[in-house]
């Protein structure tokens, strides 16, 4: 595929260990494969020169080539423990495909515990990345409810109840805080010399992408997972099941 920001490399990540939900990467969801909803949308979107699983779990590997995903290699033990920062994961697998010849000029984390991003959520955030050459990076954002947005949040210290943040006394009203954001966990773009070079994820210019559908849900719990369950009954599939030719 040839744009004008080059060629895209897809990344999910899905390891074999998971405490908050256990054996969540080769659970079904309403009948699938975890990791097919993620590959669904990846390939309606059109937009990956590449997409490629990274997985410690030959069981996992198993499961992403049977829904037709590259799995190139086997993640080395140590990018997969419970506290394995995203960062040299992603980068393990650039430098690995750069090894084998290929370069990316864009890399996307495309988790599988986000499963309902929508195809035309990152066409256009490729889109915006390629119309601001001076952004480093995309990050999918949703709105933080008003009343957990920081001014209102609150910590406790040596037993007393005090503002999380120190000029949040002087907000006394909702429609005074500025508005807040969380990363919604759809989807990472990031240039490859800012993933590489620079170290770093997000990189210096960071551009948000607000996420506006309704059916948004991270799979960090029991609960999440129940409610994903609810969800999927509810979304239509966004294009033909992984792994049907």
């Amino acid at each position: 595929m040839k744009t004008p920001g080059g060629s895209l490399l897809g990344i999910i990540p899905a390891r074999g260990g998971s405490k908050g939900i256990p054996g969540k990467n080769t659970r079904l969801l309403a009948g699938r494969p975890l990791l097919a909803y993620t590959v669904d949308a990846a390939r309606q979107s059109g937009i990956f020169t590449r997409l490629i699983l990274t997985t410690d779990s030959p069981e996992i590997a198993r499961i992403g080539r049977d829904l037709g995903i590259e799995v190139p290699f086997l993640r080395p033990p140590e990018l997969a423990q419970d506290d394995s920062p995203m960062l040299p994961v992603m980068q393990h697998a650039v430098a690995w495909l750069e090894a084998a010849g290929f370069s990316p000029h864009l890399v996307a984390l495309l988790q599988p515990t986000a499963p309902f991003r929508r195809p035309q959520d990152l066409v256009e955030a490729r889109r915006l990345l390629d119309q601001h050459p001076e952004a480093d990076s995309v990050v999918s954002v949703e709105p933080v409810p008003e009343h957990y947005a920081p001014h209102f949040v609150m910590r406790i210290s040596e037993g007393w109840l005090l503002p999380f943040l120190p000029e949040g006394p002087r907000i006394t009203r909702r429609q005074d805080a500025p508005k807040a954001y969380s990363r919604s966990g759809d989807f990472y773009f990031t240039r490859t010399r800012t993933l590489m070079a620079g170290n770093s994820i997000y990189g210096a210019r960071c551009l948000p992408f607000l996420v506006r559908h309704d059916h948004r849900v991270n799979l960090d719990s029991p609960a999440d997972w129940a409610a994903a369950e609810r969800l999927a009954s509810q979304c239509p599939p966004f294009a033909e099941p992984a792994g049907a030719s």
